[in-house]
């Protein structure tokens, strides 16, 4: 008879996601994985397959997370523009941690495609309800109704890497605010 796992699969998955975080793909060894997961080689292999299976459900469950945190901020607040500010300072303030979705594709651009696709899937999910709060930012008046909502999701979430870029390159807080503000003033 297996034996029950003797550790918490998502507390794994979590701490590897730390590592790639950090380290990318190609930066990142088995040992390193081992020793933050807490968990025995064969465990990894086991549980999660190999490098690049565990990889994929790192960034699968890190997109699913930052996504569902952008989408908590930008239904925070019961004006829309408000919620769309929200989602920016949330994402200022966390820029100086590494982005594993910005980093991956980075790393990796569209060249796996079971990557491409989980990359697609949060894509599809956070400018989906970006959209539907600029459009309701147009109805209230606040964000220019000669947007086009698609278009305006678009340059946020680009807006979004660039910050977290910026972040990894050494801009100040105050540097990052103000990239943050002119990604706003852009909707207006």
């Amino acid at each position: 008879m297996a034996r029950p796992k003797a550790f918490d699969t998502e507390e794994a998955l979590d701490a590897a996601i730390g590592v790639f975080r950090e380290h990318g793909f190609e930066g990142t060894s088995a040992d390193m994985l081992v020793k933050a997961m807490g968990i025995g080689r064969q465990s990894l292999y086991d549980t999660f397959g190999d490098k690049r299976d565990l990889y994929c459900a790192a960034v699968r469950r890190y997109s699913a997370l930052a996504g569902d945190a952008h989408v908590a901020a930008l239904h925070s607040r019961p004006r829309a523009i408000e919620g769309l500010r929200a989602m920016v300072e949330r994402l200022v303030e966390d820029a100086r941690q590494a982005c594993l979705g910005v980093g991956s594709i980075c790393e990796f651009g569209r060249t796996w495609a079971d990557l491409a696709k989980i990359h697609d899937a949060a894509d599809r999910a956070l400018r989906g309800a970006i959209v539907e709060r600029v459009r309701a930012a147009q109805a209230d008046g606040d964000v220019g109704v000669e947007l086009n909502p698609e278009e305006a999701a678009g340059f946020l979430i680009a807006s979004f890497s660039a910050i977290r870029i910026a972040a990894r390159s050494g801009a100040d807080t105050d540097q990052l605010r103000g990239l943050g503000r002119l990604a706003l003033r852009a909707l207006r």
